[in-house]
């Protein structure tokens, strides 16, 4: 009883915290409300703002590359710095986050992607708007990491999760979608316009999460809880645990390998045989092997290697690099594609892919539907198969006069199972890995995501060198490798 009576004042000033995730509340200027919800609202869209600055340079991509004179050669970095960011820093945001506080990392991300997106509508150069290009991508990981992580702490399991899952799956959706919409309609006036209002959309975002996303962090949370069952100190901020260091190294060979594969990729429209793409892939693939020695050596790796023994987030992690090779990577690019085959207007190939990318949003949110009866990787295996097939019949509509309807049912096939992977890959992410490994299994994901979208958009513009049909016919093949891979693990 003494012990009671020495812990009473620590759980008095904040009754809030003591009570589990699922059914917490924090009070608001007008009442009471659920965390949950708040941590829904708020994450949600700080992802589809991060998403619509993601795919803001597709339709523009020949207006903005006009305006910096950039090379043919070299206009895949315009697309590709903010993957390169997101697939370099992903793992050391979720870890960092697993760390110091999901909420902490989440904020200072949205925060960070305001400012560096408002910077990119001031550049000037090819170089100087790649380099804010990648920085953003470094704080969409902090976002996208720390989102994830707070859904995983505020929805622990169950129905409520699934439902909150595909929720975030579908802001992915409608974030890829409305970012191209936004880019397009006021590059009528100046393409830098959609950088400008996309910074002041993160910013209000982070000042509304600071406002409303409840306390405190998961980690200080379990500590309490800890004191309070008789731990040795009388608070969770007294003797707080230290913070593992950053993965830097990591990061460094992540980041350098990828560079690397993207360089080689690049170069490679020219000649797939020169010694230089040699030696960049041989590159790639040496510093790929140096970044998993690192991480088995690492106290604190950005990854577990050990994770990849279990099934399900070798699924996770698999399904999301063919999502972005075979889906994004290809996407990323038919705007342009379609610009130069067709001669359509950047607004005019906009709203072609808001109708993909509007199906996918519809389809990831009645997703939860399928998932009482299609397992996680299932629903991978279908929305590869499907992307696969609505991609196969645009073979000949991307160039000439063939007219937009011809890519009319491909959009709605190819959007419907684009919004399958967006529901299943989130699911995954946070199933297959410990609790406390949650933001580090979100970041592994989106790490692949990137990775693979990254490798896509160079691979894609490389391929199209040859006609489009080329690049299409690649990544219909890439989907049911994915298909396959997902089916092969789901029976492990």
């Amino acid at each position: 009883m003494p012990r009671r009576t020495r812990h009473a004042p620590v759980s008095a000033p904040a009754p809030s915290s003591a009570r589990s995730p699922a059914s917490s509340s924090v009070r608001s200027p007008g009442g009471e409300g659920r965390p949950s919800a708040a941590t829904l609202a708020v994450t949600a869209t700080a992802t589809a703002v991060a998403l619509m600055n993601y795919t803001a340079p597709m339709p523009t991509l020949p207006a903005v590359a006009a305006a910096f004179g950039t090379p043919p050669s070299a206009q895949a970095w315009l697309l590709n710095g903010t993957p390169l960011g997101l697939a370099a820093f992903l793992l050391v945001a979720g870890g960092l986050a697993d760390a110091y506080g999901r909420r902490r990392v989440f904020l200072l991300g949205t925060l960070a992607l305001g400012l560096t997106t408002a910077l990119g509508a001031l550049a000037g150069s090819t170089p100087a708007f790649t380099a804010a290009r990648i920085a953003q991508g470094a704080a969409s990981a902090a976002v996208l990491a720390g989102s994830l992580g707070l859904l995983a702490h505020a929805y622990p399991t169950g129905r409520d999760r699934i439902r909150a899952t595909g929720l975030w799956g579908a802001s992915v959706s409608g974030g890829i979608a409305l970012g191209p919409l936004l880019a397009g309609a006021l590059s009528l006036t100046d393409w830098r316009l959609a950088y400008g209002a996309l910074g002041a959309g993160a910013l209000a975002t982070a000042a509304t999460g600071a406002r409303w996303l409840p306390g405190p962090e998961p980690r200080q949370t379990a500590a309490k809880r800890t004191s309070e069952a008789g731990a040795p100190h009388p608070t969770p901020y007294s003797a707080p645990r230290p913070a593992p260091r950053p993965d830097v190294m990591g990061a460094l060979t992540l980041g350098l390998a990828l560079a690397a594969l993207l360089t080689a990729l690049t170069l490679g429209r020219d000649g797939w045989l020169r010694a230089p793409v040699g030696a960049l892939l041989l590159a790639s693939a040496a510093l790929t092997a140096l970044f998993a020695a690192v991480e088995a050596r690492s106290g604190n790796p950005m990854i577990d290697l050990a994770l990849l023994r279990r099934p399900a987030f070798l699924a996770s992690t698999l399904g999301a690099l063919f999502t972005g090779l075979a889906v994004i990577g290809l996407f990323s690019v038919v705007p342009a594609l379609l610009q130069a085959g067709t001669g359509m207007s950047a607004l005019d190939t906009a709203w072609l892919f808001l109708l993909w990318s509007g199906t996918a949003f519809v389809a990831a949110l009645q997703a939860r539907r399928l998932a009482v009866r299609l397992s996680a990787a299932h629903q991978l295996a279908l929305g590869f198969v499907l992307s696969a097939a609505g991609v196969l019949t645009f073979l000949g509509a991307l160039e000439g006069h063939a007219g937009a309807w011809r890519l009319l049912p491909g959009l709605l096939v190819a959007g419907a199972g684009s919004g399958l992977l967006n529901a299943a890959l989130p699911r995954l992410a946070v199933d297959s890995v410990p609790p406390e490994r949650a933001a580090m299994g979100s970041g592994a994901n989106n790490t692949a995501r990137y990775i693979g979208s990254s490798a896509g958009v160079s691979l894609t513009l490389a391929l199209a060198t040859a006609g489009p049909d080329a690049a299409l016919v690649a990544s219909a093949a890439l989907a049911v490798t994915g298909a396959a891979l997902a089916l092969v693990l789901a029976r492990r």
